[in-house]
């Protein structure tokens, strides 16, 4: 383990890498299942997961550094990897990899990208869980644009992501799942297919330019698993009855048996995919000014019965809001004197909220509603970045800072033990 820092508050903190490279943590399951390790991809900067090769591992308790994944033949334009996450039951990681052969005229993109996995027990042999197929007639269970942000169910079956179309409105977003399949997804061999090991479906509604003052959406983003359901809530933007875009909270609820059956929700040549028949979105909040524009990811209650955001208060900050999944109302739970500057992330437990604001690291319980700054970071001290994660037993947290080592400024792990 490298260098523990002097903090004047209470929490032990300890930098964990310290490697000439990028060390981002994605915004959810960075911790393997027996929280021995965090995954990373190398990157330096948000934005550039097309240039970025490796996928790793480092040990939580001795720092040793693993390279599990590394990109052949990358460039500037491809093809890239990141945003990688664990599974919560199984020793795989998935993570956004570019297609092979992106090039200066079709580069890395947000819809020609695929998930890819890793068994720990057998790195560099990667494999992919959604099966991508630009030739038509498409193969039901296979997409043709991008998958992005893949997010893991509770039990570790389904996996949510968001979603870009290559051919048809590449531009609207929407959600989509993973779900097993008896069989592997195979497709007609092409420089641009591959097969997949999930049978992979589009499961929200988005129109170019929903009605004022109706339920439907241009954008489905940002979402989460509620409790241990196979439902998941999502971000969409809707326009109120001024025709201003706001974001609320929407769910669906996914059986997987359904979802496999309307082999038709493929779509063909000139179409985006459809959703399956029998999966039906439903919007949950009706909010006048609606949820924060700072990216962030939704988060839920254990029982499923809350769903926690990002909302601006009469002053603009950033504020911690709770949505009730029953009735859609909701409330503000924190009353900051500051703005949160990241996405949250709830505790196992599911007591407890974690965020960045002032370029420092805080926690929030939310029974007392009473919030910790677990670092002392001051205004001229190198940036946090990214979002802070829990390890699975709630007993340290992980985040991203930029640390300046052998004259190069990295993004490095850093561990706080609660």
């Amino acid at each position: 383990m490298n260098n523990q820092e002097k903090n004047t508050n209470t929490s032990e903190i300890t930098m964990l890498t310290s490697s000439d490279m990028g060390h981002t943590i994605h915004h959810s399951n960075a911790f393997s299942k027996d929280d021995e390790w965090i995954v990373f991809d190398g990157r330096n900067d948000d934005t550039k997961i097309g240039e970025t090769a490796t996928i790793g591992v480092v040990n939580i308790e001795t720092g040793e550094e693993k390279i599990i994944y590394q990109t052949q033949h990358q460039t500037i334009y491809g093809p890239g990897v990141g945003a990688v996450s664990f599974s919560p039951t199984a020793d795989h990681v998935i993570f956004i990899h570019g297609l092979n052969n992106a090039d200066s005229v079709k580069p890395y993109a947000m819809s020609r990208r695929v998930g890819v996995g890793i068994d720990l027990t057998s790195p560099m042999q990667a494999f992919h869980y959604d099966a991508r197929d630009v030739l038509s007639p498409y193969v039901p269970g296979s997409l043709r644009g991008g998958t992005h942000s893949h997010g893991w169910s509770g039990d570790g079956q389904l996996i949510s992501f968001t979603y870009n179309d290559e051919f048809v409105d590449p531009d609207l977003r929407t959600v989509g799942v993973m779900v097993p399949t008896s069989s592997p997804v195979v497709v007609e061999k092409h420089v641009a297919n591959n097969d997949g090991e999930m049978y992979a479906a589009i499961v929200t509604d988005v129109v170019r330019d929903p009605k004022w003052g109706s339920d439907e959406i241009s954008k489905a983003f940002d979402e989460c698993w509620v409790g241990d359901k196979h439902t998941i809530a999502f971000q969409g933007h809707t326009k109120n009855e001024q025709g201003e875009t706001i974001t609320e909270i929407y769910v669906v609820d996914i059986d997987e048996e359904v979802v496999k059956a309307d082999a038709v929700a493929v779509g063909g040549e000139g179409e985006r995919p459809r959703v399956p028949q029998g999966i039906r979105q439903r919007r949950l909040s009706h909010t006048k000014k609606g949820l924060s524009d700072l990216r962030h990811w939704l988060r839920s209650s254990a029982d499923g019965q809350y769903i926690y955001a990002l909302a601006k208060d009469e002053h603009e900050r950033n504020q911690i809001v709770q949505c009730n999944v029953q009735t859609g109302a909701l409330d503000y739970i924190s009353t900051f004197d500051f703005s949160v500057s990241s996405p949250i992330n709830i505790s196992y437990s599911k007591d407890k909220i974690t965020f960045i604001a002032n370029n420092n690291v805080y926690l929030f319980d939310i029974a007392s509603r009473e919030v910790r700054q677990l670092t002392s970071y001051e205004a001229g001290d190198l940036p946090l970045v990214g979002a802070p994660v829990f390890s699975r037993k709630d007993d340290r947290i992980a985040f991203n800072q930029f640390v300046h080592i052998n004259n190069q400024e990295n993004v490095q792990i850093k561990l706080i033990k609660l």
